[in-house]
């Protein structure tokens, strides 16, 4: 059954390359669920207006705006592959707390042996339980953190880890200016998939160093972000072990003013009012791993767009992957005051 785990890692990771594919396991971590985030080219640490959803980036972007707020989010990518996440809002006095779930289902396959014999179907999936908290200290800055458990099934393969968020906000509102900062997933891994003679095999859990900001125009609806991921590590290209010859290795390389755009996300968006907006974003590094010189397609660009009606928000997020399969993204958010929650 190694050959099954393969397949599925693979398949895994094909998703995650909207989480900017990174070296190490449980890359659902840095996958962006919310139509919010897709908008805005896939994460957003630097935003402080109240979003439940854009502290899932950053736990310093919590803030007592999100008290009793509860959101959902969704998406179809191709086949039977679904994701999404919810998140609940609470605030105690000075203390802003969350509790959020992502999940990816890969659907049902169907399990075959060697011989090519039909053994029955097994399911895949992954989920990650997050209790996020922050406090602010001062008028400008807040500081917050995540404690996240992870559980992955590929089928009769399992591993439980655990990761923690660190984040920090400086929310500048005379000036329209938000700063962020953000380190994901320092942690580890419990339990690894499988055991070699015995001992049990452990990966390394994809750290991420996030900075960002955004500034809205004071004299016009519009609002700009500039997101910088994993500055941990520079060269962001994959690792092609069996490409020794240097021909290869020389006609394939990326420039260092090519890579250095690669940790990029730029972000606009448009706020005619408080109840509507529309955004559109860039990531470089998408565009680059996914763009396909002879076929035209929208890799590295995401649109967004959200209403509010009553006590409700929707948004709505589109994005592409994979060549030729662009994917939308579904949030309703509401503050559970209006059904009676306090």
């Amino acid at each position: 059954m190694r050959k099954t785990l393969s397949v599925l890692i693979a398949l895994a990771t094909c998703l995650y390359a909207s989480a900017q594919a990174g070296k190490g396991v449980y890359q659902i971590l840095d996958l962006p669920m919310d139509a919010r985030s897709i908008g805005l080219g896939g994460t957003n640490v630097s935003l402080f207006d109240g979003d439940l959803n854009l502290a899932t980036n950053n736990p310093a972007l919590l803030s007592d705006k999100a008290h009793n707020m509860l959101t959902l989010n969704y998406a179809k990518y191709i086949a039977d592959i679904n994701y999404g996440s919810a998140a609940y809002g609470r605030t105690w006095g000075e203390n802003n707390f969350a509790l959020a779930v992502n999940y990816i289902d890969f659907g049902t396959f169907g399990q075959y042996n060697e011989l090519d014999v039909y053994q029955g179907t097994f399911t895949a999936k992954d989920m990650v339980l997050g209790l996020l908290y922050s406090r602010q200290f001062g008028k400008y800055f807040s500081v917050g953190a995540t404690l996240k458990t992870i559980y992955s099934a590929y089928e009769r393969y399992s591993s439980v880890g655990m990761a923690v968020d660190f984040g920090a906000n400086y929310h500048d509102e005379d000036n329209m200016l938000d700063l962020g900062l953000t380190v994901r997933n320092i942690g580890f891994q419990f339990d690894g998939y499988y055991s070699i003679d015995g001992t049990n095999h452990r990966e390394a859990i994809p750290a991420n160093i996030l900075v960002g900001i955004s500034k809205k125009l004071r004299n016009a609806p519009l609002r700009f972000s500039l997101t910088l991921h994993n500055l941990q590590r520079f060269a962001l290209n994959y690792e092609r072990t069996a490409a020794t010859d240097k021909e290869y290795k020389k006609e394939h390389s990326i420039k260092w003013y090519d890579m250095m755009f690669r940790h990029a996300i730029f972000g606009i968006e448009i706020l005619p009012s408080d109840n509507f907006y529309l955004s559109a974003a860039f990531n470089y590094r998408r565009r680059a791993e996914m763009d396909i010189p002879t076929f035209r397609s929208i890799a590295g660009f995401s649109f967004g767009a959200g209403v509010r009606v009553k006590d409700f928000r929707v948004s709505m997020a589109l994005a592409q992957f994979q060549s030729g399969n662009p994917t939308l993204h579904f949030t309703v958010s509401t503050d559970l005051k209006g059904f009676g929650v306090k």
